[in-house]
């Protein structure tokens, strides 16, 4: 089957023009983020439907920062029903109730995930974030939402919104493998690329404080004997 060498070369070559072309925005996001952590604020997470598992990547992680907190709405996802997620992701208004149910004040970081970059509820939470002097970071697909027009009444998409862009360097559709005998693209990248992107981003934040000094704290995976109650104490200290 040539197709798996082939989707894992795209994948590789995926990963290192990332390396080369967005190292620096990493280190520039590592900077902004470690400086709020060692002061003691947050660094907050939101994606709606598969950007959701994104998010969730950095939160609560065997390895991740403890001073992550999530963003998350069950309507958003996709276990209950695949089409409610896509519906509601488009409601304009629900991104800002959503921001009001956090304590999240403009000493914090907001990442918000979205492939497209063009449904209302990331654009709804962008706006209403910069409304707040929220340093906000977008993980999105240029290529993507430089093709397809806003779903917001603003007109405007993730990528002009937000402070600081980490690009998924995804085609239009995410998909864009094409196999003989199939007119639909197959294997999304999108998934693969921002999970990259902010486990790059959280190595490069520890990084980042233990050269100024400063040990962030990091939970360790609970399949590890003696984790649970270190873990809990993180749980104590950041999440209650």
């Amino acid at each position: 089957m040539k197709s798996i060498h082939q989707y894992l070369d795209t994948v590789v070559s995926s990963i290192n023009q990332f390396k080369t072309e967005q190292s620096d925005l990493i280190k520039q996001a590592a900077q902004i983020i470690a400086k709020q952590l060692i002061e003691g604020h947050n660094l907050y997470v939101f994606g709606s439907g598969h950007s959701h598992m994104i998010a969730e990547e950095m939160y609560a992680r065997a390895g991740g920062l403890a001073q992550v907190k999530g963003l998350f709405a069950s309507d958003l996802m996709l276990h209950e029903f695949p089409n409610k997620s896509s519906m509601m992701e488009r409601l304009e208004g629900y991104g800002n109730q959503l921001l009001d149910l956090y304590p999240i004040n403009n000493h914090d970081v907001l990442i918000i995930v979205s492939n497209s970059g063009r449904n209302s509820v990331i654009l709804d939470l962008a706006l209403e974030a910069k409304r707040r002097n929220i340093y906000t970071i977008g993980i999105t697909s240029l290529k993507h939402s430089s093709q397809v027009t806003s779903r917001h009444h603003s007109g405007q998409l993730l990528k002009d919104v937000v402070d600081l862009v980490l690009d998924t360097q995804t085609p239009k559709g995410d998909a864009g493998f094409y196999l003989d005998g199939l007119d639909t693209p197959v294997g999304p990248l999108s998934s693969l690329m921002g999970i990259l992107i902010v486990e790059t981003l959280s190595v490069a934040i520890v990084e980042e404080a233990l050269s100024l000094g400063v040990t962030l704290p990091v939970f360790r995976s609970s399949n590890v004997d003696g984790a649970d109650d270190y873990n809990n104490s993180l749980f104590k200290q950041f999440h209650q």
